[in-house]
């Protein structure tokens, strides 16, 4: 049996209901790059499992899951509350503001951390933006 997202098995979205993802900001990070070449998995969900801490990236390019992303800002690194599903299209808030959309998930670091990469029109770091830690983290 191969993988339902490589083969294209799914005709509509298998997500009936889910819960959002909750968590808070452990490191705000700065920085931008043109050229970051991440590669995003063909797969559009990850399960992340309470207390683990996973990256949050921008991009104000229009990209989703088998693509690569190159422009880039860094917004910071949250662990999670609860353990939850998150999908490609997603929508992330954090402090209640809508910050972009999940675009898809970058492996570069597994198994230490997914790459959680977000479409939004403000490629703005997470210094940029004036978070601070333990700010809070919503997706879903």
């Amino acid at each position: 049996m191969g993988d339902p997202y490589k083969d294209k098995m799914f005709k509509s979205n298998p997500y009936a209901k889910k819960k959002p993802l909750k968590g808070n900001l452990v490191v705000v990070l700065d920085g931008k790059y043109e050229n970051r070449g991440l590669n995003l998995i063909q797969q559009p969900s990850r399960c992340l499992a309470a207390n683990d801490v996973h990256e949050m990236i921008l991009t104000d390019e229009d990209k989703k899951p088998g693509e690569v992303v190159n422009k880039i800002a860094y917004i910071g690194f949250f662990a999670v509350k609860e353990s939850a599903v998150i999908v490609a299209g997603d929508e992330v808030k954090i402090n209640g503001e809508i910050i972009g959309k999940i675009a898809g998930f970058d492996e570069t670091h597994m198994p230490n951390h997914y790459n959680i990469v977000i479409y939004g029109k403000d490629r703005i770091s997470g210094n940029e933006r004036n978070l601070n830690l333990d700010d809070e983290v919503i997706i879903g």
